[in-house]
């Protein structure tokens, strides 16, 4: 009799305890991003003090280039840790880097920012600020994505990437508007730590990607929920399953995912066409946009893409993907050459 008076009055209290719950949640949600506005706050008028510091005249003569290590020997001595050198000087570049504070994210911390300031490039560094806000990175996935060099993936993923893309990704980071925007260029599966010079079938490739699915939803980007692997379409009693299936909430639309361990072929597109349109006709519900197909191979030559692609009506794409951090200074290079050659075309 006690128990069951003791769990009537647990399912009556429950509306309360779950509003008391959620008010404590808030509440403390709230003093976080307080302490941490007011941290950036204090940080970044160190940093002005900093540079005031740098620039008088009586203090540059005694000390030259070494204001900075004298200063952070000097705080440390009066005020404790968190004054070495490197962060002395992030607050000076912190300082610098956002000359308005108004222009800082509180929804961000100092590490991030960290981080940012080892970004020299100017659109580049406001670029990961932007998706770190609007992804709600934490450090370590902001610095993997920095490593990654998601940003010249993203330009290069654009056959016909300008200024203007390099701008309106700086602006307000990446903007899922169409199919188009959530492909990349190449995807980048390091996080599997596959042997790359070992052959594997497309069924470890797959195990590997749902054992690392936070990983791998992380490197396909904002909106992905995972829908599971191996689903069934069913076509004239044949059975056919589709590898990956994903939705993306901001598109609105199911993403199906085809894995290849080769390069792509003419036959991959003709399936995941046919699977495209299964999902339109059998699946989606009339507010869901339209299926969107990747697939995922270890090569494509561009030629063979555009013939295999080509006259679809279904939204396909095909992606490299390697199993390596790409070399960031080829990556830059090719963005360069493509701007190059955006310039050139301008002019004439």
């Amino acid at each position: 009799m006690e128990n069951k008076s003791v769990t009537l009055a647990a399912q009556v209290l429950a509306p309360a305890v779950s509003e008391i719950r959620s008010l404590l949640e808030a509440s403390r949600k709230n003093v976080a991003q307080q302490v941490n506005q007011e941290l950036l706050s204090t940080y970044w008028k160190i940093g002005e003090v900093v540079v005031r510091c740098e620039q008088n005249d009586s203090i540059r003569a005694a000390y030259g280039e070494k204001t900075l290590s004298q200063l952070s020997r000097a705080l440390t001595k009066e005020l404790g840790k968190g004054f070495s050198r490197s962060n002395v000087y992030n607050m000076r570049q912190f300082y610098l880097s956002y000359p308005i504070f108004q222009t800082v994210s509180g929804k961000l911390s100092w590490s991030h920012y960290c981080e940012l300031l080892s970004i020299s490039d100017k659109e580049k560094r406001s670029f990961y600020e932007k998706e770190a806000v609007n992804s709600g990175w934490s450090v370590r996935e902001m610095k993997r994505q920095v490593e990654s060099s998601l940003f010249e993936r993203l330009l290069l993923s654009r056959g016909d990437a300008n200024k203007e893309q390099v701008l309106a990704l700086a602006e307000k980071g990446v903007d899922y508007t169409k199919p188009e925007d959530i492909i990349k260029d190449p995807y980048v599966f390091e996080f599997l730590g596959l042997p790359e010079e070992k052959s594997f079938l497309e069924s470890d490739l797959e195990a590997a990607l749902v054992r690392q699915i936070e990983d791998f939803l992380l490197e396909l980007g904002r909106g992905f929920m995972f829908v599971g692997t191996q689903q069934r379409v069913t076509v004239n009693n044949t059975h056919y399953y589709v590898d990956m299936v994903f939705y993306n909430k901001i598109l609105h639309a199911y993403v199906l995912i085809e894995l290849k361990t080769t390069k792509l072929t003419p036959e991959a597109a003709g399936q995941i066409n046919m699977y495209l349109n299964y999902y339109a006709a059998e699946v989606n519900d009339p507010e869901d946009s339209p299926p969107i197909g990747i697939i995922l191979c270890t090569d494509k030559d561009s030629v063979a893409a555009e013939y295999a692609l080509g006259g679809l009506s279904n939204q396909i794409f095909a992606s490299r993907y390697v199993l390596y951090m790409p070399n960031k200074e080829q990556l830059i290079g090719q963005v360069e050459e493509v701007l190059k050659r955006w310039h050139s075309h301008e002019d004439e």
